[in-house]
């Protein structure tokens, strides 16, 4: 659905660039978002109706409600507004939740990511066009194949991991036939502030800020705690992303990384000394993935040499996560 104050919204505003973002009320596309507004940029974003979005009382005008499915409705918001950059993070985004979103999931990630790709081809053919991949891609792995390099061959096994080497996949043929500057970044798991607690730090950070608050009893219920991840905060992500943008080659991948693994133990222990609780820790089947990777690490040799420095650490990032949480419970 577009909405009807959509041509409203966009006229009238002469800054440097055009940057629309879809997915631009989630987490990596708000500070995307967040990241060019700052900078004078004419910036949308693409997300969604919601329950919650119909209720409030203030709509944001920069974010335009379409679903990218509906490839009608997304060719005249390209048509309108022809942007100079796009950002394309509208996903279904988890990867746990995969298996009982199966269709959902390749449906909204494929097919979308082509409704996207081809709104840019019809409508702004130079623009640059920015897909979420996912270290996902990378699959049934072990622990000697890591770190993890972009050349190596995806095995994906989850719903999620496959869609996503679909989404590769169609940016680097759009990139070879068509020339477009597709760029191609895997992500790692990105970490930051206004995530739903579908991750386990998320779920962690949420659950110990209710029992910091005095409503939760001290219990925490967690999953597999023995695996080891490569994080990286969200906004040293988007800033890699920017830098692949403006200096990296189009379709070809980019590991988006830290090229450092820490155990979700490791995460959980820190979080509850962030906290200042002391809760008792309680392992949950439900929250035990059917397939889960050992250890996950990237090599970040590529990006570092576009320029990219980590700013975040570990701690800070989950120190401002935390504190989101306690903010919004």
């Amino acid at each position: 659905m577009i909405d009807c104050n959509y041509s409203e919204q966009i006229h009238g505003r002469k800054e440097e660039m055009r940057v629309l973002v879809t997915g631009g009320t989630g987490m990596v596309g708000s500070h995307f978002m967040s990241s060019y507004k700052k900078e004078g940029n004419e910036v949308i974003g693409i997300a969604r109706n919601s329950a919650s979005s119909r209720m409030a009382a203030i709509q944001d005008d920069t974010i335009v409600r379409c679903d990218i499915l509906e490839r009608d409705a997304l060719m005249r918001i390209f048509r309108d507004f022809k942007p100079d950059i796009v950002i394309h993070m509208a996903a279904q985004a988890f990867n746990g939740d995969s298996w009982n979103l199966e269709y959902v999931t390749h449906n909204t990630n494929y097919l979308g990511t082509l409704n996207v790709l081809y709104c840019c081809r019809e409508t702004v053919p130079e623009a640059k066009v920015l897909l979420a991949c996912s270290s996902a891609e990378y699959g049934n792995i072990k622990e000697e194949d890591c770190p993890l390099k972009e050349d190596r061959l995806l095995m994906p096994h989850t719903p999620y991991g496959v869609s996503k080497a679909g989404v590769e996949n169609l940016g680097r043929q759009y990139a070879l036939n068509y020339g477009m500057k597709v760029f191609l970044p895997r992500m790692f798991i990105h970490v930051g502030t206004g995530h739903p607690p579908a991750t386990a730090i998320q779920n962690f950070a949420r659950q110990l800020a209710l029992i910091k608050a005095g409503r939760l009893k001290p219990e925490i219920h967690v999953g597999n705690l023995t695996t080891y991840r490569d994080y990286i905060d969200v906004r040293d992500g988007v800033k890699a992303m920017r830098l692949l943008m403006e200096k990296g080659n189009p379709g070809e991948p980019y590991n988006i990384c830290n090229g450092k693994a820490y155990q979700i133990q490791e995460i959980l222990d820190m979080l509850v000394e962030i906290s200042g609780t002391n809760a008792k820790v309680i392992s949950d089947k439900k929250l035990f993935r059917v397939a889960d990777e050992p250890l996950l690490l990237g090599d970040d040799t590529k990006i570092r040499a576009l320029g990219y420095k980590r700013e975040y650490s570990m701690k800070k990032t989950l120190e401002d996560v935390f504190a989101d949480w306690e903010s919004r419970i």
